[in-house]
């Protein structure tokens, strides 16, 4: 019989913390045993904790944004949205943008036996409060690294949306054209009337989506989507 002081004592997870240095598979161990953690990324091989999250600071734009790409997944099969969801990039990066939208079938991400999105979705969206995060700097070259199509960043408290999309290996920012729209590359009749969004209009925002959605690109890119799946 073994004695009990020569079993080797149990194993402890230790918690995840702010600025800790973690392998991805450290980073997932520990943050699979902390459900009351609802949002933790690992960037560059450390990890950031999220704060508790404020309504018009976070909530309300986050709203908006999820309504305006919900409505665009809607009239385009082939395409998939999600909410919060953590994005394995490589060995030094696991994020969880406010949302992404990948191409179901041919696109550069795919999903995982364990459910999490692996690989470099087509359009990425994050929400900050100002140009100070980590999310115009830290994240945006991750993102440029892994070949990121297209990458929104809402600065809330600035009062200021940047849409960048990847050009010869860097970001380039997209600017409104004559009738104030943005219009995604990557996604055709993914149209975004930016000043209407920055004033909180929303009903304007979903009818310059509707303009976007009724164009020739967007019934074209439909059609090659419906012939690639």
């Amino acid at each position: 019989m073994t004695h009990p002081s020569l079993l080797a004592p149990p194993l402890t997870i230790l918690p995840l913390e702010n600025g800790a240095r973690l392998t991805r598979s450290e980073f997932e161990h520990r943050y699979n045993t902390m459900p009351k953690v609802k949002k933790a990324e690992l960037i560059e091989g450390v990890v950031y904790i999220e704060s508790a999250l404020k309504f018009r600071s976070y909530g309300k734009p986050h709203t908006y944004i999820m309504d305006w790409l919900g409505r665009y997944e809607a009239a385009t099969l082939g395409v998939e949205l999600s909410d919060n969801a953590t994005i394995r990039l490589d060995g030094d990066n696991e994020l969880q943008p406010e949302a992404i939208l990948r191409i179901e079938v041919g696109g550069k991400s795919h999903i995982s036996e364990d459910d999490y999105v692996e690989g470099a979705p087509e359009l990425i969206v994050e929400i900050t409060r100002s140009s100070d995060s980590s999310d115009l700097h830290s994240k945006q070259k991750v993102y440029c690294r892994n070949q990121v199509q297209e990458y929104l960043v809402w600065r809330v408290d600035e009062h200021q949306f940047d849409w960048f999309h990847l050009k010869d290996g860097d970001y380039v920012q997209f600017e409104p054209n004559p009738d104030g729209m943005i219009c995604s590359i990557v996604f055709p009749g993914l149209w975004l009337d930016k000043s209407s969004l920055l004033a909180g209009d929303l009903a304007s925002v979903l009818a310059g989506l509707r303009q976007g959605l009724a164009t020739s690109e967007h019934h074209k890119f439909v059609q090659q989507l419906s012939s690639e799946g």
